[in-house]
């Protein structure tokens, strides 16, 4: 995410990025590593539920899946 645009914060496609990322990692059972550059969610774009589907996906991943990710 580049900073000088809107302070780095996630836009709705950076975020169902990561959350395909998420998903494809618990599918084939691979480790996570997540590096948040990010100044926050874009509202402009309506992308706080991307926040929350984020965080559905790590839930999978470190509870259900009993996988850990950095």
């Amino acid at each position: 995410m580049d900073f000088q645009l809107m302070g780095g914060s996630m836009g709705s496609i950076v975020g169902e990025k990561i959350t395909r990322l998420i998903e494809y990692a618990t599918k084939k059972i691979l480790p996570l590593i997540i590096v948040c550059a990010s100044g926050g969610a874009r509202m402009q774009e309506g992308s706080l539920m991307q926040m929350a589907k984020i965080a559905s996906a790590l839930f999978d991943y470190q509870s259900n899946k009993k996988f850990f990710y950095v």
